[in-house]
């Protein structure tokens, strides 16, 4: 099974700032994901002409499930998290991740209905100071919808913003989560036209195998956006 996390910037591409929908929807197409986790989605906004582009993905990728979640609103529509699955959720929420009176930001909770068996996803986009990103990330582990789900194997991903890496050995670590995106060398996604920074991860706990991770270097894909995505390839590991 292949899972693609990717934090569209809206669209806007990092190099040449032009809004061009088309090409990320392409940069997702090329890798073929069965679950598509994307940050920085509009809907509604002057800046993309108003489209709603949580439409126009699940026209692009006929989804058999799809929930976006709007965190920030603006004078004009706003913008948040999207997931797409090739396969049903059995169940999913979505959770507030703000703290006090910083930006909103929000996690996405789902059961997929694999093949291979249920899966535990979670889809966030952390925000900009460490303090606040470890307060996020513990505030999610201890909730009540995670906690009734952590028997089953979970992922975790997302542009997590966590650019000094300090979350795998801190509260995700304690929590008994095993890091996919390390050495950091080798998952530099940020920014798309010359990376220097890994701050787009995933992490896993349970029975999950993990055939592969990397950064998907394609030219379209440095043009896209200002992240380049994350690539998951991954099963289930049977009882």
């Amino acid at each position: 099974m292949r899972l693609l996390s990717y934090n569209i910037h809206k669209g806007i591409g990092g190099r040449d700032r032009r809004y061009r929908l088309d090409r990320v929807i392409q940069v997702v197409e090329q890798e073929n994901p069965d679950l598509i986790c994307l940050q920085e989605v509009d809907r509604q906004v002057a800046r993309t002409r108003h489209d709603d582009q949580p439409r126009r993905f699940v026209e692009a990728f006929h989804p058999a499930d799809h929930l976006y979640q709007l965190n920030v609103k603006l004078k004009e529509g706003g913008y948040g998290n999207l997931v797409l699955s090739r396969w049903p959720f059995q169940a999913h929420h979505q959770v507030s991740l703000r703290l006090k009176r910083r930006k909103p930001r929000g996690a996405q909770m789902f059961v997929v209905a694999t093949p291979e068996g249920p899966l535990h996803l979670v889809h966030w986009h952390l925000g900009l100071a460490e303090k606040e990103r470890h307060w996020q990330a513990e505030h999610l582990l201890q909730h009540a919808l995670f906690r009734e789900v952590s028997h089953l194997p979970t992922l975790i991903v997302g542009d997590f913003n966590d650019w000094r890496n300090t979350l795998g050995p801190g509260v995700l670590g304690r929590g008994g989560f095993r890091q996919l995106t390390s050495p950091r060398s080798r998952f530099r996604s940020f920014p798309a036209y010359f990376p220097v920074t890994a701050i787009d991860k995933a992490f896993t706990r349970g029975g999950l195998i993990v055939r592969q991770a990397r950064i998907a270097h394609s030219r379209l894909a440095r043009d896209a956006s200002d992240h380049l995505p994350l690539v998951i390839d991954f099963h289930i590991d049977p009882p």
